[in-house]
């Protein structure tokens, strides 16, 4: 990972580059429960989650999958991603469950919520929460 570096200061991805923090179930598959670990061994990859994935990759961005599946199925979740040929660079497993995220960082975050089709992103005015001035 290409990151820039100043003195007493978090370090920052390089211009362009993105760190995508991607969901698994319900975003790349099927909505799979931790309940029933047999079906995230047999659910089928979304196709065009799969390649557009696999081309934010090879452009050099940052990929992450950040799901609610505990630590006891991160092997079974890298086999799957593995098998079905997704590129990526880690997995994060104990993303809380139950959704409505808000996420607090003092870094640029930015939160695209999937809706039935991955495709190239596009720029939208939307309104949002912040903190006061």
């Amino acid at each position: 990972m290409e990151l820039e570096y100043i003195e007493h200061i978090s370090p920052i991805l390089k211009d362009g580059i993105k760190n995508y923090l991607i969901d698994i179930d319900g975003t790349i598959t099927d909505d799979v429960p931790n309940e029933e670990p047999e079906r995230m061994v047999t659910c089928e990859p979304y196709p065009d989650a799969l390649e557009t994935i696999n081309k934010w990759y090879d452009d050099g961005h940052q990929i992450c999958f950040f799901t609610s599946r505990t630590e006891n199925l991160k092997q079974i979740t890298i086999d799957w991603l593995d098998k079905h040929g997704f590129k990526y660079h880690s997995v994060l497993c104990g993303k809380p469950r139950g959704g409505n995220y808000h996420w607090i960082d003092n870094h640029l975050v930015r939160a695209t919520r999937y809706k039935g089709k991955f495709t190239d992103l596009v720029e939208k005015q939307v309104t949002i929460e912040v903190f006061k001035d």
